[in-house]
């Protein structure tokens, strides 16, 4: 991607593009591996623990989107946020994307126009703002547009491992926000959990949105979907849902700077 395309995004001392070295990739890893591992409570593999990375094959083929805080440093030192961005191109590399060992995306992968697939989304805890989540969709949207995106899809968390303790925000989601079947991917079946845990007469739309993670809320704002049932991830302590997002959905704030028919 031409780093041109992302030029005009920068608010103060943040600017948000692609990462253009190898050492600005291991600093998006060591920021995953804090947030993740070190805050979230994410049990590391040993080679993880020895370096204080987090990695694994797809990182050597999908884009990195970064946002530098210019004040700490103007490449590696200054990555305070992050996102993985993986198309099909990148996908092929490595025998398909992250998201199929926990779901059935046969759906995105018949899917006629181009696929992005979203994930591990982080920002440093010193710098959790609107304006950096902000920053970070519309550089996502800059990428949609330079690679003409149609649908974007991944696996989104929910903090602990109890699906009970989750019902709400299960439940309101799998009620109000389930993918149209032509789009919808479903939990494979040996890791499949139910979300239907609530009668719908039984949640407050209010309360169920709530419930619901900012980054989940957030793909919510733009349109998004989610798919049928969840994961449970014991590695990252979470409970996963499947987010599907088509791009001519998303909210015309994030966009407002682009051309929608430039590639």
């Amino acid at each position: 991607m031409n780093m041109a395309v992302l030029e005009a995004l920068a608010q103060g001392d943040h600017e948000i593009r692609l990462a253009a070295t190898e050492a600005e990739v291991r600093a998006a890893q060591e920021l995953r591996y804090r947030v993740f591992y070190e805050e979230m409570g994410a049990q590391p593999t040993p080679e993880m623990l020895a370096v204080r990375r987090d990695f694994d094959a797809y990182d050597a083929v999908c884009d990195h989107l970064l946002v530098i805080d210019r004040a700490r440093g103007r490449g590696a030192a200054g990555v305070v946020g992050t996102y993985r961005l993986m198309r099909r191109s990148h996908a092929d590399q490595v025998g398909g994307f992250y998201t199929a060992a926990e779901y059935d995306i046969s759906t995105m992968m018949n899917f006629s126009g181009e696929v992005l697939e979203l994930g591990r989304s982080c920002v440093d805890a010193a710098f959790r703002t609107k304006n950096t989540m902000q920053l970070l969709w519309r550089g996502i949207a800059a990428y949609v547009f330079h690679h003409g995106i149609d649908v974007m899809f991944g696996c989104a968390s929910l903090h602990g491992t109890d699906p009970a303790k989750l019902a709400l925000p299960l439940a309101y989601l799998h009620h109000n926000h389930l993918a149209p079947p032509e789009l919808r991917p479903r939990a494979v079946a040996d890791r499949y959990i139910s979300m239907d845990l609530m009668a719908p007469e039984d949640i407050h739309p209010l309360r169920g949105l709530a419930s619901v993670p900012p980054l989940v809320k957030g793909y919510l704002r733009v349109g998004g979907f989610v798919g049928e049932g969840a994961v449970i991830d014991h590695q990252f302590n979470t409970t996963d849902v499947c987010v599907i997002v088509k791009t001519d959905r998303i909210a015309d704030k994030y966009f407002k700077h682009y051309d929608r028919t430039a590639r």
